[in-house]
């Protein structure tokens, strides 16, 4: 049997029911709940929490809510706006990253401004804490002394450079690994969900029984619920089979798995670590949607700076470069790279300032004073904390920096590559199908589409490392093409780092000059003491330069690009963008960074894994033609070539839906029926002086009345997906 209002009608009386229901059980007396949250959070008055031994202050928390139309106004004049003028924006460093925020932010205000949420943090409650948490493997300590608060509501971006120790802080604020000093603090009955890097489950486990499983863990006692909490996360995870295998799911199929495992525990807060990793650009727009819709609160650790960029309005960087260990901002991620780069300057200032005094103090101390005097002596202990201190600030200051340059062939050709008509299927799908690209020096092609659709093929077929079905790839004579494999194929994990970066012996050849390993080393940011560590004890982001370092010792007409951005931290990133701007021949670049795409590619080619491709112009042509709210419907199979197709339209029910649907109103009306009984066994006069007996029924009613809400909640996300 169906509802047969209209939806209209129907969304308004579901609003009203809801409304009912929470009203339905206010009389109920509460004083011991309220007693319970001051006992928890510390003193309330007037609204306001106080004395909180959890609440850390923050620099701009007066004014959080204008921040952002305060940064829209100020750099106004040099964003990039949807007519598509450019203007640079500059500010007295001219580092990287100041040209960054032109890119991020002149997309980012498609979105108007006013519709982003800001809160006064300090009212806040927190809800998890570390305090002085030090953390170190060996003798080098991570990080020292750090302390962080998420207050309910909060919306976090971490960043930091590889190595900083974002992933090891992600696990102590989860639980799942212990600081070597300092506390960790969760509020009561605080629920905490953690998505790693790189999440396992069993193999042979379909996907309904990991959601299963997880409802399961967290105790929740009514079956009704359980089975909502497992078919929505099914449908906001756009899982069309939850019969499917784990094993044979893609990476974007088991990270969006994930991603619904701990979103059907209801958590209060959200960790995230690269999230983005193994999505493509349509799964990165559903997971900033689902984001931005989730009441929760949520710290992400990415490099993607422009998803920071819309799902964060606080930004946290983890350094050694600052004095506390992090440098936090209030506002999107635009706004963090201008905030950092005043602080920076404020920093140089102050240690140029400090470079002074000491120069004069040594002056002082070379006269060789006789400090017998109570005022000498002083000075004497003054010059010597001053050098201390000054050493410790330059020591914080010196910003190490991957040193990436593609080198050039000096070709003059004017055609590298000429592919006509050209058609390629794998499996019986047609990947690509009439094709015609002619790739020239200076030009930077971009690949889009979604997972399997065919870039990989795309590029393997451009390197003549695949022969195609039908049509011609012609490369002019002596072509020399340098291939990034996002996979690391070429890298030995058994080989000692010395090994990959200097194959023949203890030096490279670079720009027909000789250079010794260690120091060829350095220029990525490897420690001589480390060349003998296997590459497969090296982290992904270490991997990567590894790879980069292999690439760039060959001269190269053609670069062929796929997935580089994985695992590099933002100031590598900054350096590879440069490096590729500047770089005479031609890139073809496969990748989910949209800022990396939108600074470098001059052209992009969408696939759509059907064999037919679009030519845009930018990323924002791009996105006006495919936007969609979810990502695409995909066939997640191991095959790295699986069908993939976006679905742009209204949805429809699924079959599983479709039943949940036609008997979603006898289950509402029993519910309903529950929670009534729920409530007169509530008021009942009889129970009314046995204390422990009305604790326990206040708790049945209540459960009752979630059951209700979330039942209607389910309801009316079915009907939207009809209407």
């Amino acid at each position: 049997m169906t509802l047969q209002l209209p939806a209209c009608c129907r969304s308004a009386i579901a609003r009203l029911r809801r409304a009912a229901l929470r009203e339905g059980i206010a009389g109920v007396e509460r004083e011991p709940e309220v007693r319970q949250n001051a006992a928890d959070h510390g003193r309330i008055l007037d609204g306001r929490q106080q004395d909180h031994p959890l609440a850390t202050p923050r620099a701009s928390e007066h004014h959080s809510a204008d921040l952002t139309t305060e940064a829209l106004r100020r750099l106004g004049p040099w964003l990039r706006g949807r007519n598509g003028t450019n203007a640079s924006l500059s500010f007295a460093s001219g580092r990287p990253h100041d040209r960054a925020v032109n890119g991020i932010r002149g997309r980012a205000a498609t979105t108007p401004v006013q519709h982003r949420r800001h809160r006064c943090y300090s009212s806040a409650i927190t809800l998890l804490a570390v305090q002085n948490v030090t953390k170190a493997y060996g003798a080098a300590p991570l990080f020292a002394e750090l302390s962080l608060a998420l207050a309910a509501g909060d919306r976090i971006g971490l960043v930091g450079p590889n190595g900083a120790g974002k992933t090891t802080l992600l696990r102590i604020l989860a639980g799942v690994e212990a600081p070597d000093s300092g506390v960790r603090t969760l509020r009561r009955r605080t629920r905490v969900g953690y998505v790693p890097q790189e999440p396992a489950f069993p193999a042979d486990a379909s996907v309904e029984a990991v959601l299963t499983a997880a409802v399961t863990d967290e105790d929740v006692a009514n079956p009704t619920e359980r089975a909502l909490r497992v078919a929505k996360a099914l449908s906001r995870a756009d899982f069309r089979d939850a019969t499917a295998r784990v094993g044979a799911l893609s990476g974007g199929g088991v990270k969006r798995l994930a991603l619904a495992r701990e979103l059907a525990r209801a958590p209060d807060v959200l960790l995230l670590d690269e999230p983005t990793n193994h999505l493509d650009v349509e799964g990165i727009i559903w997971l900033e949607a689902l984001l931005r819709a989730e009441p929760l609160a949520y710290l992400v650790v990415s490099h993607d700076r422009w998803f920071l960029e819309r799902v964060a309005d606080r930004m946290i960087e983890i350094n050694r470069a600052y004095p506390s260990g992090l440098f936090e901002t209030v506002g999107p991620y635009s706004e963090f790279l201008a905030r950092r780069d005043e602080a920076l300057r404020e920093h140089a200032a102050y240690q140029e300032t400090l470079a002074n005094r000491v120069r004069r103090e040594i002056e002082w101390l070379r006269r060789g004073p006789k400090a017998r005097t109570t005022k000498q002596q002083a000075r004497v202990g003054t010059a010597s904390r001053l050098i201390e201190e000054l050493a410790a600030a330059t020591e914080r200051g010196t910003e190490r920096r991957v040193a990436i340059d593609f080198t050039a062939s000096g070709r003059r050709t004017q055609r590298l590559v000429v592919a006509t008509a050209l058609g390629k299927a794998l499996g019986g799908r047609t990947i690509v199908d009439g094709i015609d690209l002619v790739l020239s020096p200076g030009m930077r092609l971009g690949l889009l589409g979604p997972n399997g659709s065919g870039k990989t093929t795309l590029l393997r077929l451009l390197a003549g490392a695949l022969a195609p079905d039908r049509g011609t790839v012609q490369h002019a004579d002596g072509l020399r093409v340098a291939h990034f494999d996002q996979h690391r194929a070429g890298l030995d994990p058994t080989v000692p780092l010395r090994r990959a970066l200097a194959p023949d012996g203890d030096t490279v050849v670079y720009l027909g000059r000789a250079l010794h390993v260690a120091a060829w080393a350095k220029r990525f940011l490897f420690q001589p003491e480390r060349l003998g560590t296997p590459v497969g004890q090296l982290s992904g982001g270490e991997r990567a330069r590894v790879h980069l370092a292999r690439l760039i010792l060959h001269p190269a007409d053609l670069l062929l690009l796929d997935e580089p951005t994985n695992d590099l931290d933002i100031p590598t990133l900054e350096i590879l963008e440069e490096s590729l701007e500047e770089f005479p021949g031609a890139v073809v670049l496969v990748t989910h960074d949209r800022f990396l795409l939108e600074r470098v590619a001059t052209e992009l080619l969408a696939l759509d894994g059907r064999g037919g491709v679009e030519r845009f112009a930018d990323l924002a042509q791009w996105e006006d033609a495919h936007r969609a709210p979810s990502p695409a419907t995909r066939a997640d199979s191991g095959a790295p070539e699986a069908a993939a197709r976006v679905v742009v339209g209204p949805k429809r029910l699924g079959y599983r839906e479709r039943q949940e649907w036609e008997s979603m109103e006898e289950r509402i009306l029993a519910a309903e029926s529950a929670f009534a009984e729920c409530q007169a066994a509530l008021t009942d006069p009889a129970v009314a002086a046995d204390s422990a007996e009305v604790a326990r029924r206040y708790a049945a009613a209540e459960a009752a009345r979630h059951s209700v809400e979330a039942l209607y909640s389910r309801w009316a996300e079915l009907d939207g997906k009809q209407h």
